[in-house]
């Protein structure tokens, strides 16, 4: 156990309560969604903060997921004391589901018009001071709890060389002072070609052979065609990585870090996010103090507080790179907020997933996996309707949990048989 540190981990499981030290000083809210680029979005981030979702209109990403799925997963551990704002109101079935099985009141929620959110923000005296997980171009700068400018560059994955951690060697071009086309690239593959503020995965094209050089460089020169890209890195590619953390902890307006937990993160070959696995009874992250001091104490300084996560990947010989920081809410935050409550109930395992349907609807789920429910096996973060065909399905954002590994593979199994799935 590292003795040098004194850090320790969150009681509470909600954002309310890890906020709750440092919003009292004016009336905060946090917007639940990121911004978007695409055509359907009211107040698009086209001006000054660019963010890579989708290098054209169909391969952006969609109005459910910004505006629906992923506010509703992390309205779900909001709680009550901060309030949150979101574009499109959950069912009643949901948030029925939610304060029966996570007891928060959700009498904090601010459901506004998309057309007007950031207006009505903006106007607003009792809306001070907002929470985001990016800066917003249309949200006023004074209205953001964190310094745009400031959050916007602690975002940027040029950034990661500052942070005082060990992470791959890479080189940042600005693509206005450089042609792509003449920028040197490694002779050898693999190599990571990012852009600077790639959303959800999009953005970072892991390079193996000539014909993902091709496909990543037509895509970089369609960000630079729309004008959504200033800057890209070149890293090198850590080889035998044997695990990918995502570390993650709370920074305070003081400087004081509070550890939150640490998911094994699950990728796919592409590098698409799958989901996250938690170990809750192996509390100790020792090993990552070191990197979280010095990520928490450079935040600090740059005047940010909130939530940090990061991704590390540990090779064969035990040493740690970082290869992305998050300075905002991760998508496997609301996994680890489960960590007292599952505890206590002897579940040392979770795992988490954006992936999971269901044919029906929420309220015929709920039936049909309600042993699962009422024991905490199964737990709802996020539930949306859709028809297709003419056929009712849910798609669902879950943990799965079990006491072992093996206790929560073999409840994963007993609920694929009742129907619940995996996106292939």
């Amino acid at each position: 156990m590292n003795t040098q540190y004194n850090f320790n981990y969150f009681q509470g499981n909600s954002f309310s309560q890890l906020f709750a030290q440092d919003i009292a000083d004016a009336g905060y809210t946090f917007i639940l969604n990121y911004p978007a680029t695409s055509s359907w979005a009211a107040y698009p981030n086209t001006k000054k903060y660019f963010l890579q979702d989708g290098s054209d209109e169909a391969t952006k990403t969609s109005y459910d997921k910004i505006c629906e799925k992923e506010p509703w997963k992390n309205l779900a551990v909001l709680g009550d004391i901060l309030s949150g704002v979101v574009l499109s109101q959950p069912g009643k079935v949901l948030v029925d589901y939610w304060r029966e099985h996570f007891g928060f009141s959700y009498n904090n929620l601010e459901v506004i018009e998309s057309k007007d959110y950031l207006d009505e923000i903006n106007k607003s005296d009792r809306l001070e001071r907002v929470i985001t997980l990016f800066p917003f171009d249309g949200l006023l700068p004074q209205k953001h709890a964190v310094d745009p400018d400031t959050h916007y560059r602690l975002l940027s994955k040029a950034t990661l060389a500052e942070l005082g951690v060990s992470c791959p060697k890479y080189e940042t071009y600005n693509l206005h002072e450089t042609n792509f086309d003449e920028i040197k690239l490694p002779e050898q593959f693999p190599y990571l070609i990012k852009t600077s503020h790639g959303l959800s995965g999009e953005g970072t094209y892991i390079i193996k052979s000539a014909s993902e050089l091709n496909y990543c460089c037509e895509e970089i020169k369609k960000y630079l065609n729309i004008k959504l890209l200033d800057t890209i890195i070149v890293s090198e590619f850590i080889k035998d990585a044997v695990e990918n953390y995502c570390v993650q902890f709370y920074v305070n307006k003081v400087g004081d870090i509070t550890l939150i937990g640490v998911t094994r993160q699950l990728v796919s070959p592409e590098g698409k996010y799958l989901g996250g696995l938690i170990y809750y009874g192996e509390s100790d992250m020792s090993k990552f103090y070191e990197m979280i001091a010095a990520i928490g104490q450079y935040a600090h300084k740059q005047g940010y507080f909130g939530i940090i996560g990061f991704d590390v990947l540990e090779d064969k010989d035990g040493q740690l790179f970082a290869i992305d920081a998050n300075f905002r809410v991760n998508g496997s935050t609301p996994l680890c907020l489960q960590r007292n409550t599952l505890l206590e109930l002897g579940k040392e395992v979770a795992n988490y997933s954006t992936d999971y349907w269901m044919d029906g609807t929420l309220d015929s789920i709920l039936v049909t996996l309600k042993e699962e429910i009422e024991r905490k096996d199964l737990i709802i973060l996020s539930a949306l309707e859709r028809v297709k065909y003419g056929k009712i399905y849910t798609e669902l954002y879950g943990i799965v949990t079990g006491e072992t590994l093996e206790d929560m593979q073999r409840i994963d199994q007993k609920m694929h048989d009742k129907g619940l799935q995996l996106v292939s």
